[in-house]
C-alpha cells in the first residue's frame, strides 16, 4: 500500500499551467488588483421605511366670522394678577449674536484701525434647543437666562480648547409673542423682549385701538384659561390699568362690539382653531405612520425572502474551498458587500491543524479568468513559519471560486504511510500465527 501525499507543484500538467507566486507584502497588492468585485446586497437592505410628503400639505381652517351686537351699559373691570418676574428665558427660534475677537493684519494692528473690531455671527435656536457653533459644536441654551447662556458657552469654549473671548445678545426675539387683535390698527403678535411688555405699549405697536367710540371699547385679556377685561378709556388714563403687565401666550383683542360674547367667541374660536389644527395634524401622522409600517413589512418581506432563497441556493453567491490539513473540509461563503481576507476563510473554519499542517506551504488556487488563458492556475504560496507573515494573510483578498489549501508535514504523511500499512502487517501476522 502506498499512501500518496497531496501537494502543489508548478509546470504544466493534463490539467493547466501551474505557477508558484509567494505572497508578500508587493505580492498581495498585485493579487488584489484584480477585477473581482464583490457580491452586492439588493438596495431594499439599505433603505428604510420612512417617507415624506404627508405632513406638508396641511388642511386649512374655515375664516372667522362676527356679527355685529347691541351697546352694552356697564362694564366690570377685571384685571389679571401680576406675573411672576424673571429674566428673559431664550426659546427656540429667537436668534442670538455671539461676537468673537477678530485679528487684522500688522499694519492694521499697528494703525490700530482694526484694534476693536469683532466678529459678529447669528444663530438660531433650533426646535431643540441648541445653536450650532463652528469649532464647538451644538450648544442646549434653550431655557436659559443670557447669562446663564454665556457661562454655558464659556464652559463649551474651553472644553474645546477655543479662545472663550466673546460676547452674546439676542438679536431677534421669536419665542415668546403676545397675540393682539380685534379694534386695532394692525392687529398681529408683539414679540416679548429682555424688557418687560405692558398692554398699553403693545396696543401702540399693533397701531392703536381704533374704535369709533372709546367709551365703549373693551380691551379683553385672555391668559391661562381665564378671560379679563379693561374699558378701553381706563388703559390711557393714569389709573394703572394701562401698566398692565403682559406675558408670553397671552392674548388681546379689543372689542368695539359693546359685548362680552363677541370676545369670548373670538377666544373661544381661537381654542377650537388651535384643537383643529392639533386633530388635523395628528389624522396626518397616524396617516403618515401608516404608510411608514407597510413600507416597513414590504422591505422586511423583500429581506427574508432573499435570506430564503440565499439559504436554498436560489440566488447568486460567490464562496472559497478549504481542503488539506485544515479543522475542517468545507465551503465559505465569501460576505456581500465588502472583500474577505484568507485569514477570514481559514479561522472562520477552526483555523489549521497545528499538529498535522506544514506553516511553510499555505497555499491560494486562483484559476485565470481571462478565456483566452483558461488553464492558467496562480498558486499564491504563504510561508508561515514566521508568524508575522499570518498579517499578509489578513490583507490577501478572497475571490470567487478560490482553493485554499494546506498541506501536511512530512512527519504526518509518515503516520498517515504508517496508519495505512499497520492494518495490513496485522492481518497478515494473524494469518501466519493461525497455521
Amino acid at each position: 500500500m502506498i499512501y500518496h501525499k497531496t501537494s502543489v507543484s508548478a509546470g504544466i500538467s493534463d490539467f493547466g499551467k501551474v505557477r508558484v507566486l509567494p505572497i508578500t507584502a508587493e505580492s498581495v497588492m498585485t493579487a488584489n488588483a484584480s477585477s473581482y468585485q464583490p457580491q452586492q446586497l439588493p438596495a431594499y437592505f439599505s433603505q428604510t421605511a420612512g417617507l415624506s410628503g404627508s405632513l406638508s400639505t396641511p388642511i386649512a381652517p374655515p375664516a372667522a366670522a362676527f356679527d355685529r351686537i347691541s351697546r352694552p351699559s356697564d362694564v366690570e373691570t377685571r384685571l389679571p394678577p401680576e406675573p411672576q418676574g424673571g429674566s428673559y428665558r431664550i426659546g427656540a427660534g429667537d436668534v442670538v449674536l455671539l461676537a468673537t475677537p477678530q485679528a487684522g493684519s500688522t499694519v492694521e494692528q499697528l494703525t490700530g484701525i482694526l484694534a476693536a473690531q469683532t466678529s459678529r455671527q447669528g444663530y438660531t435656536v433650533q426646535d431643540d434647543g441648541t445653536i450650532s457653533v463652528p469649532s464647538v459644536g451644538r450648544v442646549a441654551i434653550a431655557g436659559q437666562s443670557v447669562e446663564d447662556a454665556e457661562a454655558t458657552l464659556f464652559q463649551r469654549f474651553l472644553d474645546k480648547n477655543v479662545d472663550p473671548s466673546f460676547s452674546l445678545e439676542i438679536a431677534e426675539f421669536n419665542s415668546k409673542k403676545i397675540a393682539v387683535g380685534g379694534a386695532v390698527g394692525s392687529p398681529g403678535v408683539v414679540p416679548v423682549t429682555l424688557t418687560p411688555v405692558y398692554l398699553d405699549e403693545a396696543l401702540a405697536a399693533t397701531g392703536g385701538a381704533q374704535a369709533a367710540d372709546p367709551d365703549t371699547t373693551i380691551v379683553r385679556l385672555y391668559r391661562d384659561g381665564n378671560l379679563y377685561q379693561i374699558p378701553l378709556d381706563e388703559v390711557y388714563q393714569s389709573t394703572g390699568s394701562g401698566r398692565v403687565q403682559l406675558t408670553a401666550g397671552d392674548s388681546v383683542f379689543v372689542d368695539s362690539a359693546y359685548q362680552l360674547d363677541k370676545a369670548v367667541s373670538y377666544f373661544d374660536e381661537q381654542l377650537k382653531l388651535a384643537g383643529f389644527k392639533q386633530t388635523e395634524r395628528q389624522a396626518r401622522l397616524s396617516a403618515l405612520q401608516t404608510e411608514v409600517n407597510l413600507r416597513r413589512s414590504e422591505l422586511e418581506e423583500a429581506r427574508s425572502n432573499f435570506t430564503q432563497r440565499l439559504e436554498l441556493g436560489a440566488e447568486l453567491a460567490d464562496h472559497v474551498y478549504l481542503t488539506g490539513e485544515v479543522a475542517k473540509q468545507s465551503r465559505f461563503d465569501l460576505p456581500f458587500n465588502r472583500p474577505a481576507s484568507l485569514a477570514d476563510a481559514l479561522y472562520s473554519s477552526g483555523g489549521i491543524v497545528t499538529a498535522k499542517s506544514d506553516p511553510k506551504e499555505i497555499y491560494v488556487l486562483r484559476g485565470s479568468d481571462n478565456p483566452l488563458e483558461y488553464d492558467s492556475i496562480s498558486a499564491w504560496h504563504l510561508d508561515s513559519r514566521n508568524a508575522a507573515a499570518l498579517l499578509l494573510a489578513t490583507r490577501f483578498e478572497l475571490h470567487a471560486n478560490d482553493v485554499i489549501f494546506v498541506a501536511a508535514q512530512p512527519v504526518t504523511h509518515w503516520s498517515n504511510v504508517v496508519n495505512a500499512i499497520t492494518p495490513s502487517l496485522l492481518i497478515s501476522s494473524v494469518n501466519a500465527a493461525a497455521e
